[in-house]
């Protein structure tokens, strides 16, 4: 509403899972902390960081007034799968998997409320309105690009 009474267009860019070299969950996986077992597991949304940078570049030149846009990647992709993935990459263990009913009760509060959430975000605003084109289309090709630990 600010941006409508002060004549500033304004658009808000919704940025879930943003990741990049630096912003992997390495000490997560090596902490040897759970994910949820696949079939009672959430979807998750990803960004690559180089792209999100991109997408706000996008959304101040082609973003319209007082619109949301999901800066998101194609990814259809549950949590523990993303962990899977770091952790392959980076020649770590795979997380070991809990039961939801597990990890509500042995999970701190705040880790079980972020493990507890499952969205698919629709990314089509950003590809028609911002005509964006993603350098990293998918986490895997997002990971891919990152250079694995040690190198």
């Amino acid at each position: 509403m600010w941006g409508i009474r002060s004549g500033v267009r304004i658009s808000i860019l919704r940025a879930p899972g943003i990741y990049s070299e630096e912003r992997l969950p390495v000490k997560r996986l090596a902490a040897g902390m759970p994910a949820l077992c696949a079939d009672e597991d959430g979807y998750s949304n990803h960004v690559h960081a180089a792209d999100l940078a991109r997408i706000a570049v996008a959304a101040l030149r082609f973003g319209h007034a007082g619109r949301m846009y999901n800066a998101s990647d194609d990814s259809v992709l549950k949590m523990g799968d993303y962990f899977d993935l770091v952790a392959d990459h980076c020649g770590l263990p795979r997380p070991p998997r809990l039961s939801r009913a597990e990890a509500s009760a042995r999970l701190p509060s705040n880790l079980w409320s972020f493990m507890n959430e499952s969205r698919r975000l629709s990314n089509r605003r950003l590809k028609t309105e911002l005509r964006f084109k993603l350098r990293y289309p998918t986490v895997r090709d997002g990971i891919a690009a990152i250079a694995p630990a040690g190198e």
